[in-house]
């Protein structure tokens, strides 16, 4: 049973990991290898499958809560995206220096990152950079950065990567805690690369002018882009409190959130058409929300809940303990590893090798985990889900992302370690 189990998962693994050269979407791949693992485990399972089925029950409990909270948060970052929302944002960055351009961007996009999340962070920033300036060299760079910053930024939000919601929905790590030791060394991971990137940067021709204030004020008024702005931010902010203070799923939170985003949204458009109003409706920003990639955490977490329960995962990270040479080596390989394979799945099956009995909530493990699997895939262009929108909307190659951003995000990744190590070392 073990083996059919581990071969069926390496085997889809593979497919979603080479889903361009055969063709075969990841989210079909996901699925059907999570489902499939179930399957045969029952087939050949020696217990009572009675209890088997209602521990995949109590699973995917876990799944849905996370699901839940995906699509709520993902539906009011498209929310606010309707109102122009992110506009009062990016339109207000003023500047013809490219050297200072390069430091804003940075900067927006890490904190921006923090309180949406990396992937609809990154597509905004370089929607924002083709209206700055024609497509060139140094439009890549600054698209390289974003994707270093928004990644960078994600891993010290509990709600800006999903490497950290798992991990943050799981009980491995508390939001307050999670944001007290893992700023500074995500910090890190954006400061060296913009410092390396500056020296770059000199001498390049200034910007084109954007667009003027008029225009701005003028789309902020049309679309009401501040009070939703702020509405969404109010409501996502309020998620983790609303964990801390109740202690119920944050998927509560987050319907809560979107609730009053919408209410906002509805008060706002009252007097216009019905027509006009559904434009502006959760239905329409629920039509745009990337589904897609919502089915396919639910297709890895099965396939991760069924490699724990025939304990594969608890195997295999005993071997690594025993082969590696501490267990910090084996959190920076896996940041390595996250540059090639998906980090969500990765830290997935790290939740299910270490048990929480063993390394409680707020452990420096599980911190650790965040910040090298969160930042690791910045790595290379494929490497997370930020960086693979980035590729698809400037068509930015693999090779002139290893030559001209992978050294950035390395010396990036390096900073962060030692800065999140010699901190560790100096609180403990």
């Amino acid at each position: 049973m073990t083996t059919i189990v581990l071969v069926i998962a390496i085997l889809g693994y593979l497919l979603v990991i080479l889903e361009s050269p055969f063709k075969i979407n990841k989210t079909i791949t996901a699925i059907l290898t999570g489902s499939l693992c179930w399957v045969f485990f029952a087939l050949f399972y020696k217990g009572d499958q009675h209890l088997l089925a209602e521990k995949l029950t109590g699973h995917f409990g876990e799944i849905g809560g996370l699901l839940i909270f995906l699509l709520g948060a993902m539906t009011i970052v498209e929310l606010i995206d309707l109102h122009k929302g992110f506009a009062v944002i990016t339109h207000r960055i003023r500047t013809k220096s490219v050297l200072n351009l390069l430091w804003i961007v940075g900067g927006v996009t890490f904190f921006m990152s923090a309180l949406l999340d990396n992937l609809a962070t990154a597509i905004i920033m370089v929607t924002l950079l083709k209206k700055l300036m024609p497509k060139g060299e140094i439009r890549m760079i600054l698209a390289g950065i974003i994707v270093i910053a928004a990644n960078a930024g994600g891993a010290w939000s509990p709600i800006g990567d999903v490497t950290t919601t798992l991990l943050w929905i799981g009980g491995q790590v508390s939001a307050l805690g999670i944001v007290k030791v893992l700023f500074v060394p995500s910090l890190f991971v954006i400061l060296v690369p913009l410092i390396i990137a500056s020296f770059r940067m000199r001498g390049f021709a200034a910007l084109r002018v954007q667009l003027s204030m008029q225009d701005v004020k003028r789309e902020e008024k049309m679309y009401g882009s501040v009070s939703v702005l702020l509405a969404g931010v109010f409501g996502l902010v309020m998620v983790p409190v609303i964990k801390s203070i109740t202690g119920l799923p944050p998927f509560i939170g987050v319907l809560i959130a979107l609730g009053f985003v919408a209410l906002v949204s509805l008060i706002y458009h009252r007097e216009k058409s019905q027509s006009e109003k559904d434009l502006f409706s959760v239905a329409h920003a629920l039509s745009k929300v990337d589904v897609s990639s919502i089915l396919y955490f639910m297709g890895i977490l099965l396939m991760v809940y069924a490699l724990q329960d025939t304990e594969i995962l608890s195997t295999f990270a005993d071997f690594l303990l025993r082969t590696l040479p501490n267990i910090d080596t084996m959190v920076i390989a896996i940041g390595v590893l996250s540059s090639i394979v998906d980090n969500g799945s990765l830290v997935a099956a790290t939740q299910a090798m270490f048990p929480l009995t063993e390394y409680p909530m707020d452990h420096s493990l599980w911190d650790f985990i965040a910040l090298c699997a969160g930042t690791g895939g910045s790595m290379l262009i494929i490497g997370s889900a930020a960086g693979i929108a980035v590729m698809e909307k400037e068509k930015i190659t693999f090779m002139w992302y290893l030559k001209k951003i992978m050294p950035l995000a390395v010396a990036g990744y390096v900073a962060g370690i030692v800065a999140f190590l010699a901190l560790n070392w100096l609180t403990h």
